[in-house]
């Protein structure tokens, strides 16, 4: 754990401990049928963790307050060591109830963190690299459903996946939507509520300016 600021009050840091320890001790309870974990971890209040044999943890693992990570995948969750998962955060690559397909599942390079209110679908497989920051109500989807086929319904086309992909030492800002198939190169920037749709090249600094266009299916 980093130092705390000297500039901190007693009374606020004995806060911060106790709220630390009660993590702290979650983490070493709910994490007991892990398929490899290391300690400690901590785990915040109301956080919903499922599918445990499926997910892998280092040290000093962090899923915050009401997140939600559901394990049922058939490559698994895999945590490097200071991950933090934000509140309210879900991660979830595969339907609750096990109909359909059985998602790949997610990767996360060790130091990287995932901010609140964030959303991983990873039904495909989403591989995030070391020391990334991803900010609050970031999205990623590694699906896409079909729809080519105007005499039938959308819903049964079934899904096709790619995979996403976020390289080592990124900054994703606030809002921003990943979608399938896409790779951000190592070192790049994208700006608060940008939506990726192609490959962006390493050390690149990105601005959505969105154009609506409308085609026919």
């Amino acid at each position: 754990m980093p130092h705390i600021n000297k500039k901190v009050s007693n009374y606020d840091k004995t806060i911060i401990y106790v709220r630390t320890v009660r993590k702290i001790c979650r983490g070493a309870i709910r994490s007991a049928f892990f398929k490899r974990k290391k300690l400690p971890m901590f785990i915040g209040k109301h956080v919903d963790i499922t599918h445990k044999e499926k997910i892998y943890c280092e040290k000093n693992i962090k899923f915050e307050d009401y997140s939600e990570i559901h394990g049922l995948s058939t490559n698994g969750l895999k945590f490097g060591k200071n991950v933090t998962i934000g509140r309210y955060t879900s991660i979830r690559p595969s339907s609750y109830y096990g109909v359909g397909k059985i998602g790949y599942g997610l990767e996360m390079g060790e130091n990287s963190s995932i901010g609140p209110y964030g959303f991983v679908g990873c039904s495909g497989k989403i591989k995030i690299g070391k020391n990334v920051m991803i900010g609050p109500r970031v999205s990623l989807f590694a699906e896409n459903h079909n729809f080519s086929d105007v005499s039938t319904t959308i819903k049964e086309q079934g899904v096709n996946n790619k995979g996403i992909t976020i390289e080592d030492d990124c900054w994703i800002g606030s809002g921003v939507i990943i979608l399938d198939g896409v790779t951000i190169g190592h070192g790049s920037v994208i700006g608060a509520g940008t939506l990726v749709t192609k490959d962006i090249k390493a050390e690149s600094v990105v601005y959505d300016k969105r154009e609506k266009v409308s085609k026919n299916r």
